[in-house]
């Protein structure tokens, strides 16, 4: 059985007050989650949180890696130095790296591998534009998105990795896809990757992201093929965050 996992994206948002103020209160209710936990600060935070976050069992990872080793990038982070400060997973594609920063499919699978060779667990994100939904596209464009990885990395590190179907149309607009519409795309994702590898594909984790709240989250995290969130702007809510938590 596929245990669940709840994940916080920050995005921009963060500061040595929020933690001071989320941290106490998301300590004290840790023994009574089940599922696994995980937050994603930006880059400047990630050593604070993880030293907050020690005597408890939720991780923390980046929000974004490197394609490269080392060398002359400036402003890029490698996945070893994320893996040596402590991360544990890292997010990749993430549609607002695809759009505001023309992150191909390509460059999305480079990074996915990079954040296997030191050893994180990546969190691949794909999911389609309101347009693409309306015109038919989402099992075309969710499984373009997911072709190239499965085409660039292998079994193993496909089998240390998470996906995160999050629809574009969805993300922090208070307009989360139905349960038959999650379930659908999240069924799909998994007989595309069955394909490639079957016994991958039962055991990887599969969330949904897309303005997730405490209020949807029960609902949608008991379908079938859905083991988990991936959450926005809910995360930065301590009692929201843990209320989604306990909604397993």
């Amino acid at each position: 059985m596929r245990n669940k996992l709840i994940m916080g994206n920050w995005k921009m948002n963060g500061s040595y007050a929020l933690e001071k103020e989320f941290i106490p209160t998301l300590v004290e209710k840790t023994q009574d989650i089940k599922a696994e936990m995980a937050i994603c600060p930006p880059f400047p935070y990630i050593a604070s949180l993880k030293d907050c976050l020690k005597n408890t069992s939720v991780r923390v990872g980046a929000q974004d890696v490197s394609s490269h080793d080392n060398g002359a990038y400036t402003g890029e982070v490698s996945a070893t130095m994320l893996a040596e400060i402590g991360c544990s997973y890292v997010i990749i594609g993430h549609s607002e790296r695809r759009q505001y920063h023309a992150e191909s499919d390509e460059l999305i699978a480079h990074k996915f591998a990079q954040a296997r060779k030191a050893g994180l667990i990546p969190v691949l994100c794909i999911g389609e534009t309101k347009e693409q939904r309306e015109q038919g596209q989402t099992e075309s464009v969710v499984s373009r998105q997911l072709a190239v990885v499965l085409k660039t990395v292998s079994e193993q590190d496909l089998s240390h990795s998470v996906i995160a179907y999050e629809p574009v149309w969805a993300i922090g607009t208070d307009l989360a896809a139905t349960p038959e519409q999650v379930q659908e795309v999240h069924a799909f994702l998994r007989q595309e990757i069955a394909k490639v590898h079957e016994n991958v594909a039962k055991k990887l984790k599969i969330l949904y992201g897309g303005s997730v709240k405490s209020a949807n989250a029960k609902e949608l995290l008991n379908l079938p093929d859905v083991d988990g969130a991936l959450v926005g702007g809910a995360s930065l809510q301590a009692e929201e965050f843990i209320k989604i938590a306990l909604a397993p």
